[in-house]
């Protein structure tokens, strides 16, 4: 049977006026679906898997190398302070609904982002914005009361993409963007579906259709790539089964790199782990490598901080947390915990957190820290963890490029308040020598380190299985997104 389903596909790809006739459309299959498509308003990465660069775009943009490139703004000056940023506009730019894209919608993008009530879940991004300016239809003027050396890279996240005072009241069960592709349907529980923008302002996709496919069981997801029933699996959730892929001529296996720390998330305000003492101690009862080796078979690199290790500017502190229960054990001790104590442990659906979190409770039962595990989806995870900051542990891969800024976020969910984090944190954001921003990334990096602020485990690999003719495919993750504007079909 899968001979002839081959031979059928093959059929269809037949020569036409004597060319190959290539496909034009996809299938993609990922692990979680988003509870909404507003990425403005949201902490969920699957959001931005699905829509970012595809359908909503930014006044800046991540290329797959994680540099920063231009997106709605084409061109831009910074004044001799750092204090003003002048952005011109793309020209021609209409969002999927017809209506105009211009330097009012980029004003009410960013004030809607930075508004006191604003739900956007970056909304520290732009905290250094004073105003936003619509100096005329093309021109847009950011006039910040600091300066920032991240605003650039800031305006590329996806929380930062330019959204229209037309649609905004929709926009979270239908998107309208000015990307390539527009949003055509959701059948909740199983797939998005978006087809390509005919009146798109930049260079047209390859692709006619993509259809985003959710598949949260490993098992199921095994069967429907071997299968063929999905062409590509982004962050295939069962590492154990890419050495049959990588065996098999109709697939090929991509391994990347992310900017996904994934971290024993700890509740810093939560009895007992509000004891700087106990939180050191479970970070000497975790053994990082049996938690790779278990959970991601042998997928990942250790990580003794939040900073990911390709990153230039990373400092290798392991060794401060190396695997020692007997320590642990005396930390806690010396804590008022010599028998132990109970918390939970609430985890998300990703394969990292749900065998990792098995993993992580027998270790930390061998040093008396015994953990209720309750298993979360993904809206529950948001809505009790993050927003809500019930919990004791949790794990969680933060996909976020870049995002040491997060410890100096009190209200942020694992609550961490450092003034002496806080400051620095500021001061990087000022400074823009490399040598005196790579200075202060290492003490920070140091502190949260020194701190135990989250037990830090590691970098998460991103393994994409595809049939053999993808093409243009990012390997690595500069940030939460599967870009398909650049995916085609080798003929």
């Amino acid at each position: 049977m899968k001979l002839m389903k081959f031979a059928a596909a093959s059929a269809l790809a037949m020569t036409v006026a004597g060319g190959a006739l290539a496909k034009t459309d996809i299938t993609l299959a990922m692990q979680l679906e988003p509870p909404h498509l507003d990425p403005t308003s949201a902490a969920a990465g699957a959001i931005d898997s699905v829509l970012y660069s595809n359908v909503f775009e930014g006044l800046t943009r991540f290329a797959e190398d994680g540099s920063i490139q231009p997106g709605l703004a084409r061109s831009w000056e910074i004044s001799d302070d750092g204090l003003t940023y002048t952005f011109t506009l793309a020209e021609g730019v209409t969002f999927h609904d017809g209506t105009a894209m211009d330097s009012e919608d980029v004003k009410f993008s960013l004030d809607r982002a930075r508004a006191e009530d604003s739900a956007n879940a970056q909304k520290a991004l732009f905290d250094s914005i004073a105003s936003v300016e619509a100096v005329d239809a093309q021109t847009v003027k950011l006039t910040l009361s600091e300066p920032n050396g991240s605003m650039l890279f800031n305006l590329a996240w996806g929380d930062a993409v330019i959204v229209a005072p037309e649609s905004i009241e929709n926009i979270k069960q239908q998107p309208v963007g000015t990307g390539a592709f527009t949003f055509e349907d959701w059948v909740q529980g199983d797939s998005i579906t978006l087809k390509r923008n005919e009146d798109y302002w930049g260079e047209a996709p390859a692709l006619e259709e993509v259809n985003f496919k959710f598949i949260s069981d490993p098992t199921a997801g095994f069967a429907a790539m071997m299968a063929e029933d999905v062409d590509v699996f982004a962050g295939y959730p069962a590492p154990e089964n890419i050495p049959q892929f990588e065996a098999d001529p109709r697939f090929q296996v991509i391994v990347g790199n992310t900017e996904g720390e994934t971290i024993l998330s700890t509740n810093n305000k939560m009895s007992p782990f509000d004891n700087v003492k106990v939180r050191r101690a479970m970070a000497h009862a975790i053994d990082r490598q049996a938690i790779i080796d278990g959970a991601m078979f042998g997928l990942g690199t250790p990580i003794g901080t939040h900073f990911a290790p390709h990153h230039p500017d990373y400092v290798d502190l392991t060794g401060m947390s190396d695997y020692d229960p007997e320590k642990a054990r005396a930390l806690l001790a010396e804590a008022g915990f010599e028998d132990g104590f109970e918390t939970t442990l609430k985890l998300p659906p990703p394969s990292y957190a749900r065998r990792g979190g098995e993993i992580i409770a027998a270790q930390l039962r061998e040093v008396g820290i015994e953990t209720e595990i309750s298993n979360l989806e993904w809206a529950q995870w948001l809505e009790q963890v993050f927003k809500g900051k019930d919990y004791g542990l949790t794990i969680v891969s933060h996909t976020e490029p870049f995002d040491i800024g997060i410890y100096a976020r009190p209200d942020y969910y694992f609550q961490y308040d450092s003034a002496e984090f806080q400051e620095m944190n500021a001061a990087l954001s000022a400074e823009s020598d490399p040598e005196k921003r790579s200075a202060l990334l290492e003490d920070m990096q140091r502190l949260i380190a020194e701190d135990a602020v989250n037990g830090y485990l590691f970098q998460l690999a991103i393994p994409t299985i595809a049939k053999a003719g993808v093409r243009g495919l990012w390997e690595n993750a500069p940030t939460q997104a599967n870009d398909m504007t650049g995916v085609y079909w080798e003929e």
